[in-house]
């Protein structure tokens, strides 16, 4: 995927693309990131690829495209040390970090651009389109319900893209050390400060195996837990059974999905806690998702 996202934006940037960033998730990897063009300096990508840890061939993959793509290599395998990386290597804004294992094309990423840019926003995601083909029947029924969750439908979580302005990004420049550092981009901004851009759309391969979305489900209920302290009062990032029952409520025909959610959701907590008590947290990566 990396290396057709990459061959859209260096053919894009000779017709005076905006802006666009790439970032890594190799197979063996939790890769990060990153970004930008200013649309004053003309037909510019500052283009930077962060390889941590990866054994996928994806460093030879963007190293193909020459000076346009910059590589990045570490074998420290954290998605914030990645990020950091980035970050340090380009003072371009508006700034883009993109997951490599997602699929997004230049327009998608100009728009993004233009979100952060002149149109006042601190922070801008894609829509998410979620291909589930080769997903078995648990995985669909999990998502089906956790699309229409509130942080999920109308925030930054789970898109695998954001973008960010110059001053949102001085919001979160200092990246802590975090599990989920989705959550962390989505709580740095209020409701009114972030959008959800229509005009791209990212498309996101979940799990093909329940095993991994378990994995998925307890890396992301530790996250939560790490950073319940930053949720702002009122905002709601994890599934309430306020919440789950409401959705139920106006859809009933839904049960057996929201059957197949709450065992999907309780399962990682279980797993996040007792992790949590043997002090045994790591990364959890789910494979069965990367082509």
């Amino acid at each position: 995927m990396i290396g057709r996202l990459l061959a859209e934006i260096v053919r894009a940037d000779t017709v005076g693309a905006d802006i666009a960033g790439a970032d890594t998730v190799g197979a063996d990897t939790v890769g990060a990131d990153t970004v930008g063009a200013d649309a004053a300096a003309g037909p510019l990508f500052d283009i930077v690829v962060v390889c941590n840890g990866c054994t996928d061939g994806t460093a030879e993959v963007a190293a193909r495209f020459g000076p346009a793509v910059r590589v990045l290599e570490t074998d420290i395998p954290s998605k914030i040390n990645a990020l950091r990386l980035g970050d340090a290597a380009t003072d371009v804004f508006p700034r883009i970090y993109v997951d490599a294992d997602i699929e997004i094309n230049a327009v998608g990423l100009r728009a993004l651009a233009a979100a952060v840019g002149d149109g006042g926003h601190l922070a801008a995601g894609p829509e998410r389109a979620l291909n589930l083909a080769g997903c078995p029947w648990l995985v669909r029924a999990y998502y089906s319900v956790w699309a229409r969750l509130p942080a999920v439908s109308s925030g930054l979580v789970g898109r695998g893209v954001v973008a960010v302005s110059e001053a949102g990004h001085r919001r979160i420049a200092v990246l802590p050390n975090v599990v989920n550092d989705d959550l962390y981009l989505h709580l740095a901004f209020g409701p009114d400060e972030r959008t959800v851009v229509t005009a791209a759309r990212a498309t996101i391969r979940p799990p093909r195996r329940v095993a991994d979305l378990l994995r998925r489900r307890t890396r992301a209920s530790l996250g939560n837990a790490e950073q319940a302290s930053a949720r702002p009062a009122g905002e709601t990032t994890s599934a309430s059974a306020r919440t789950v029952g409401g959705l139920l409520l106006s859809n009933p025909r839904q049960a057996p999905a929201v059957a197949a959610f709450l065992a999907i959701t309780a399962g990682g907590r279980v797993s996040a806690r007792a992790r949590s008590r043997r002090g045994t947290v790591g990364w959890l990566r789910d494979d069965s998702s990367r082509a």
